[in-house]
């Protein structure tokens, strides 16, 4: 085997670390004394988590711009903007978890840091596994949440082929989250059938779920609708898979992994 040449190698080596960084939570050290911020980043870099040190909020911010972070351990006194405004700033624009480490142990600070919107409070001088479990814990809740939140997004969004259905929205979305319009008996149409997967509905049972305003004389609208939605959900819409026609019955909606 051809052994690689040396400054490929010293790169390959490289992104193999930058990418074992990446998978480890991401944990920012905020604070203007460079002795608290070598000792903690050094006890969590050892319990497996990246660390970056920051002396002030304008290193923060530069950091994350340069890449998100996982969780903010941030102190309250600090020369110029305090950790206190910094916290304010943070949650004004996202949900990134903060814990405050501060000298203060008055209850009013306190108050103030949760209403700022600190996740959590931690007073110096404070034990080193106190403050690891105190990181655990908060990575733990916000994971939790992260799944809750995907969990619900999921709930409103329906496979149909090669887009999915959004209940909310009242729309088709893309792989890329691009809006396909539906018009108001299109929609009620995919959602009478996200409501039934698997399972035939005949055109009666259609119009009464997704009655439109294009009924016709010959009840052929569900046909023509069908028809206008197999072109906007299927791959092939002349050789459908996901909204199947059952002949003499109705139509059947197939999820992905349905068969």
């Amino acid at each position: 085997m051809t052994a690689l040449p040396r400054t490929i190698e010293a790169d390959a080596g490289a992104l193999a670390r930058n990418a074992a960084s990446c998978a480890r939570p991401r944990i920012a050290v905020v604070d203007d004394e460079p002795e608290i911020r070598g000792m903690v980043a050094e006890y969590l870099d050892r319990d497996g988590y990246a660390v970056v040190s920051c002396a002030s909020g304008d290193e923060l911010d530069a950091v994350l711009e340069s890449g998100a972070m996982d969780l903010v351990l941030l102190d309250v006194n600090m020369p110029g903007e305090d950790g206190l405004s910094i916290a304010r700033r943070l949650r004004g624009g996202s949900q990134l978890p903060i814990i405050m480490l501060t000298a203060r142990d008055d209850i009013v600070d306190r108050v103030v840091g949760f209403e700022v919107g600190a996740d959590d409070y931690l007073t110096k001088p404070f034990d080193l596994r106190e403050l690891r479990a105190r990181v655990r814990a908060m990575l733990r809740r916000a994971a939790a949440a992260s799944r809750a939140s995907v969990q619900a997004a999921n709930v409103s969004l329906v496979p149909f082929g090669k887009v999915w259905l959004d209940l909310e929205a009242h729309c088709l979305r893309a792989a890329g989250g691009a809006e396909v319009r539906l018009t108001s008996s299109e929609f009620n149409l995919l959602a009478a059938f996200a409501r039934a997967p698997n399972r035939v509905l005949s055109r009666d049972q259609l119009m009464e779920f997704a009655p439109g305003s294009d009924r016709d004389p010959f009840d052929r609208a569900i046909d023509i609708r069908v028809t206008r939605i197999r072109k906007k959900i299927e791959v092939e819409p002349t050789k459908p898979q996901v909204i199947r026609t059952v002949r003499n019955a109705g139509y059947i909606y197939v999820p992905p992994g349905s068969g």
